[in-house]
């Protein structure tokens, strides 16, 4: 292993650009999320680990890493300090390729059930959303244009290793996603917060597409207008609306009970 003592190497620049803007590759903080990418054979570039992981069941992790390929690092607790965007740095942190799927790739499948999120900006959301979508039987999300990005690192921490196996599409044009989950087959479904058909009554055991709006202003107009039906999960006033991360669950818990029976 290589050993890195400055703050200043280049290396821990690109941790750094990473965390602050993405880019073309994934920062995974913590050995959790590096184990889920090996074990999904997600190809890591680099992994980086403090000096006090590398005993017990992390030592373990920084021989799968080195298998895999991945370029290994020993660092002080200094430098992982400068590397990592977290508070309280877990010990590891890697650097690993994005696993994008195209729409293509998420809409295929015999009954499909897709998510679509038009402007979910809270990381942690997409994060949480993904990892139910796993949890519940989804087949694939599409993430629109305004959407935080799946692949950067609060929504990666969030869906803990979820990512990694979910078809995900992003930067998407959620009205040409639309039409060609039309095309394919799906119907289109809504979500609005009040006056849509109730949840438990909606027949979600074929081919489907879930809209989802973002935190607060919900759906757009003209998403609305595009889609075959439009779905509310029945709520106790004077509660008027949920988490988008919630409601996605429920949706998919009901989709999934469903299409069980």
């Amino acid at each position: 292993m290589e050993r890195i003592f400055s703050r200043q190497n280049p290396l821990v620049k690109r941790f750094r650009d990473l965390a602050k803007a993405g880019g073309d590759a994934m920062l995974l903080e913590g050995a959790h999320l590096l184990a889920e990418a090996l074990a999904s054979g997600t190809s890591v570039e680099v992994a980086a680990f403090a000096e006090r992981a590398l005993q017990g069941e992390q030592a373990r992790l920084v021989e799968e890493a080195g298998r895999a390929g991945a370029r290994l690092f020993t660092v002080t607790d200094q430098v992982l300090a400068a590397m990592s965007p977290v508070r309280e740095p877990s010990g590891v942190i890697a650097i690993a390729r994005r696993s994008e799927s195209t729409i293509t790739a998420v809409l295929d499948g015999p009954s499909p059930l897709v998510l679509m999120l038009s402007d979910v900006q809270d990381p942690g959301n997409v994060g949480a959303i993904i990892r139910a979508a796993e949890a519940f039987g989804a087949t694939g999300l599409v993430a629109g244009e305004a959407t935080a990005d799946p692949f950067g690192w609060k929504a990666l921490r969030g869906a803990m290793g979820s990512t990694f196996r979910l078809p995900v599409a992003v930067r998407q044009t959620l009205r040409d996603a639309i039409a060609r989950a039309r095309e394919a087959g799906l119907r289109i479904v809504a979500t609005v917060a009040r006056n849509g058909t109730p949840l438990r009554d909606r027949d979600l055991r074929g081919p489907s597409a879930i809209l989802l709006g973002g935190e607060g202003a919900g759906l757009a107009q003209d998403l609305l207008d595009a889609a075959d039906d439009r779905i509310t999960v029945p709520m106790r006033p004077p509660v008027e609306s949920l988490n988008v991360a919630i409601a996605a669950s429920l949706i998919l818990y009901e989709a999934q009970t469903q299409r069980n029976r």
